[in-house]
Formats: C-alpha cells, structure tokens, sequence
C-alpha cells in the first residue's frame, strides 16, 4: 500500500494572528480555525493536556496546506534562535511557486519577511529566493521564468 497523498505540514507559533496575515499575503487561502484538545490530542502528540489553537491555511489549487498551532498548553519549547542558518539539521523550508518573486517579496515585507540572502537566479530557468518569516519560518520561492 502506497501513500494517497501529503496532506499538509504542520507549524508551531506563537502569533498566530500574525502567522495568518503572513501565509493569506503571500497567497494561501484560509480554510478554516478551531480548538484543539482532549484524549485523542494527548494520544496523537504524546503530551498531556494538549490544548492549542490551529488554523489551517491552503494553497490556491487546493493541493497543498500548512497547519499552523499555537499550543496554550503545555508550554511551548523554544527550539533556539529564530534566525538559524538554513544548513541547521531538521525541517528547514517551505516552497512555494509564485508568479511574480519580486512583487511576492515586497508584499511580505510589511509582514515582517525578510530576505536570507538575496533573489538568484538558476540558469535560464528559474528565480529563486528564501524570505524569513513570522516565528522565523524560512520559506522558499520560486518564480519559473518563462
């Protein structure tokens, strides 16, 4: 039996407000908030007295979507500096494809994104870039160039 598809990746914060406005800016569609807790919450994440709040935000083919939480219980634990490079082990992006990288970019901005580095170009191919984001969320965009 094979995988039918990933349904989403999910990403702690603590503003999540903020985290919202950021992802909606940059295109993604919100789908929906809610409250989450109880057993099943304890049994799936392996803490006790899970209780956060999530927001699920969605790509605008509908293919592709991010679930943000913000934990009120337990306490959440910092995973170090928001600013680590992007060689750092672990989960380190998310890419999106985006038709226009500089207007993209400068969109963010108000947002609080900052470059990582600077936009590049591969070849005759594509625009590439690394904007860091609310809760120091590195995320990848890509304009194809046509």
């Amino acid at each position: 039996m094979a995988i039918q598809r990933m349904d989403n990746v999910g990403i702690v914060v603590e503003d999540m407000d903020a985290a919202i406005a950021f992802f909606v800016e940059l295109g993604m569609e919100l789908e929906g908030r809610g409250d989450v807790e109880g057993l099943f919450a304890d049994q799936c994440t392996g803490l006790d007295g899970v209780r956060c709040d999530i927001a699920m935000v969605r790509t605008p083919d509908g293919h592709s979507r991010l679930e943000l939480a913000k934990y009120r219980s337990p306490e959440v634990i910092s995973a170090g500096p928001r600013n680590r490079p992007h060689n750092t082990l672990g989960t380190h992006r998310v890419m999106f494809a985006v038709d226009d990288i500089e207007d993209t970019v400068a969109r963010l901005r108000p947002h609080g994104a900052e470059l990582v580095g600077e936009i590049a170009r591969f070849e005759d191919s594509y625009l590439l870039c690394y904007v860091r984001g609310p809760e120091g969320i590195i995320v990848g965009l890509a304009e194809q160039l046509r």
